[in-house]
């Protein structure tokens, strides 16, 4: 009997977006995917935003977006903490 697979339940989907109209492609990146630039692009919709859900479980998390190959941060992000390279990283808090 194949075993089922069993999703955390505490795992909570969060969206992220960006609005980047003219933009070729956005990844999003942080220490939910070890920083990887290119394993977690968003979707292109409607007037230009880009969007991905993502299950996350409770925590805080950095993150920024790859846009066509240089990094941005979310614009509509409140809370930042500095990263290695002298930037600031996009701080989400999942609860």
């Amino acid at each position: 009997m194949a075993k089922k697979v069993k999703r955390d339940p505490k795992a909570k989907k969060v969206e992220f977006s960006l609005v980047a109209p003219e933009a070729k492609s956005v990844f999003i990146a942080g220490d939910f995917n070890q920083w990887n630039p290119s394993s977690l692009p968003l979707k292109k919709g409607r007037q230009g935003i880009w969007k991905i859900s993502l299950p996350l479980d409770p925590g805080q998390y950095e993150y920024r977006f790859f846009v066509d190959e240089e990094w941005q941060n979310d614009p509509v992000c409140s809370s930042f903490v500095e990263n290695p390279f002298g930037t600031f990283n996009c701080l989400k808090m999942v609860e």
